[in-house]
């Protein structure tokens, strides 16, 4: 590789971990899995291990991810909370041991599993939990002192505790706290969270503390990060010392030098991975003498005294037995593969999504056969490959009709997916209701599939509008109805008549137009009779807009079915409205906007509002088009191109400057 295609791959892997972390750390909803994630951070170290020209100071390898929220009070923590290095292979950690043995004379090791939650500090004094939060950035983290008071193992007091003591843990969400959390919001109508890990760090960052402690979290101790008038000598110690005063600690074994010890106690941590009630993502191998750690010292990043050895994804084979056909809203046929039942990162595994037909035939998919099948990042099982076929197996093709109405079913254009094409499909109505219902549409509270598929089957409803016509005496009639809930979703039923156009919009489920879609339609047209007029070429002159969404809207409403629900939800009540934003001054008009970083006192859809308010557009990406940069912490490489492209880059106080006085903007 050329130093050129070196610099080049080291841009791209870059933009590419700031993205990646900050959705995983900082927005709770990653992207892409761990291993993902993994591999470009160790390929971007070997690049600059490669190209020492090419590490920077704000590089990813050297920095730790995360960053306060703003939701929160900031807290400067005393002790540095580092990150630890990870290493993939058993080779690596045998490495790290070896170089530990040529700078410190025999030294001892710990190995603990590592916990899979975010890492919190907790302070006391005189026995008194007085400060909980999270790492952060680990110098700057969030004061969550309410929400971690919730969790019941935290000790709020302690016996013959010193003066001062500041220990570090992990907050985890136990695998039965995650089930029953998931139930419950499917019941709602929700959006889940993809894992116990982000599910913890949801619930921590919430305003309301009661809603953290209905999550039912918990936490293990893992390290004591300062302690007054006592002297420890070597990790172990101290992690027995907490446990004595009361604190749920890590369980760890300790180990001398030799690899082979070390390795046994990692993979003996594995083979209780599936067991345990709380995932792990790993094991730690830390020196145990404080001494040593001293001697070893630390990286700008990573202490030198400790390595995490990070779990490859968890594979196995069995046996297809069937596939099915799931129908979607849209009529996409989507097959499942159904398999003998193998626990998986801790869970009962025995579905996943073929995708399509083209998936199923590259991967030469039969039932009947082995397949081999793992977690995409612990979370969602995936079918990699089909191991072996049966003698008399032959290869799987999606049926030409419906399983649900028998209709014939087509490829749509170019698309990889099957299509049923008929309306009145049972399983299309049921997908559309639901989603009419879900919380980023109408957001009728309480209505979830469960109870859309009842309404369904005793015929009390056909359409989405049915649902206005609802009564009370209908619902009792429905399992698991009492007065108070027939009387709560009917009033959640009459709340969402009050919904604007663009959630309507989005509400009807129109092929290739979401929430963002369906606000730009009623920016731009302003009231749904110039929507429903319009023709595909206005609708496609709509910045933002393709021709195939401009396509979609035209059909959508030339369709005489749909045509008529809107008219009926008219009819019965549904606002057709469109509350245009408030435009307090065109002082940014005609210039576009990029937000990055985490401003100090605003969150992100606020910043947006305000430049909206006053005629500017916010725009998720930098380009020679983008007029200002509006820079807050950990900016990133937005930043970073903005300032390559010579692009004006301002804070939060002066947007609010330029927001008030027109001359500035």
């Amino acid at each position: 590789m050329t130093h050129e295609e070196a610099a080049a791959r080291v841009r791209e892997l870059t933009d590419e971990l700031l993205r990646m972390a900050h959705e995983y750390y900082d927005l709770d909803a990653p992207s892409a899995e761990d291993y993902e994630y993994d591999m470009k951070m160790a390929k971007l170290r070997e690049l600059e291990a490669q190209f020492p020209d090419l590490l920077e100071p704000d590089s990813p390898t050297q920095r730790v991810q995360g960053v306060a929220s703003g939701k929160f009070e900031k807290v400067t923590h005393a002790v540095q909370m580092a990150s630890l290095q990870d290493v993939f292979s058993f080779e690596q950690v045998a490495a790290f041991v070896t170089r530990v043995c040529g700078e410190v004379d025999a030294p001892t090791f710990t190995v603990e599993p590592k916990i899979d939650g975010l890492s919190v500090s907790l302070e006391y004094e005189n026995g008194v939990f007085t400060l909980g939060s999270t790492r952060g950035d680990g110098y700057v983290g969030e004061n969550v002192t309410a929400n971690l008071k919730t969790i019941r193992s935290i000790p709020l007091k302690l016996k013959n505790a010193p003066p001062e003591l500041e220990v570090r843990g992990e907050v985890y969400m136990p695998r039965a706290s995650f089930e029953r959390l998931s139930a419950q919001q499917e019941a709602a109508g929700e959006e889940l969270f993809k894992n116990p890990r982000n599910a913890a760090a949801g619930s921590l960052r919430q305003k309301d503390s009661a809603v953290t402690a209905s999550r039912r979290l918990d936490v293990f101790i893992f390290n004591l990060q300062r302690i007054e008038g006592e002297t420890p000598t070597a990790h172990s110690e101290t992690i027995d010392r907490l446990k004595a005063l009361g604190f749920p600690t890590i369980p760890y074994t300790k180990c001398g030098a030799d690899p082979d010890a070390i390795r046994a106690a990692i993979e003996a941590i594995g083979d209780q991975r599936g067991d345990l009630p709380y995932d792990i993502d790993g094991v730690v191998v830390k020196v145990d003498s404080l001494a040593q750690r001293v001697q070893l010292g630390a990286t700008a990043k990573y202490p030198k005294w400790a390595v995490a050895y990070k779990f490859p994804p968890e594979e196995k084979v069995t046996k297809l037995r069937s596939v099915e056909i799931q129908v979607g809203r849209t009529g996409v046929l989507t097959p499942v593969a159904v398999f003998d039942p193998i626990s998986l990162a801790g869970t009962s595994v025995s579905r996943a999504s073929l995708h399509n037909q083209q998936f199923i035939t590259e991967k030469d998919i039969r039932v009947g056969d082995m397949i081999r099948v793992r977690k995409a990042g612990d979370i969602i099982p995936e079918v990699l490959a089909s191991e072996s076929h049966e003698a008399d197996a032959v290869p799987y093709q999606i049926p030409d009709r419906c399983p649900v109405c028998g209709a014939p079913v087509e490829k749509d254009g170019e698309e990889a997916a099957v299509r049923c094409f008929n309306p009145a499909c049972p399983a299309q109505i049921f997908r559309a209701i639901v989603h009419f219902a879900s919380k980023n549409a109408m957001n009728i509270d309480g209505l979830g599939p469960a109870i859309v598929q009842q309404l369904l089957d005793q015929k009390l409803i056909e359409t989405p509008a049915d649902l206005y016509t609802l009564t009370k005496a209908q619902l009792l009639t429905l399992e698991g109805f009492k007065e108070k809930s027939a009387d709560n979703l009917l009033a959640a039923i009459e709340a969402s008549k009050s919904q604007p156009l663009d959630r309507v919009i989005s509400a009807l489920g129109i092929r290739n137009i979401g929430q963002t879609a369906a606000v730009m339609l009623c920016d731009h047209f302003g009231t749904l009779d110039a929507i429903r007029q319009a023709n595909a070429e206005d609708i496609a002159a709509i910045d933002g807009f393709g021709e195939i969404m401009a396509e979609s809207v035209q059909e959508a409403f030339a369709q005489p079915a749909f045509a008529e629900l809107v008219e009926t939800l008219r009819a019965r009540g549904v606002k057709m409205e469109y509350a245009a934003k408030t435009v307090e001054s065109s002082r940014f008009s005609g210039m576009t906007f990029v937000l990055t970083g985490t401003l100090p006192t605003m969150k992100r859809d606020e910043a947006k509002a305000l430049i909206e308010s006053h005629g500017g557009k916010v725009s998720g990406s930098v380009s020679k088009k983008t007029s200002v940069v509006v820079a807050g912490d950990d900016a990133g490489s937005k930043l970073t191109k903005a300032e390559s492209l010579g692009i004006e880059v301002i804070d939060e106080a002066e947007l609010l400057r330029r927001c008030a006085d027109p001359a500035q903007a």
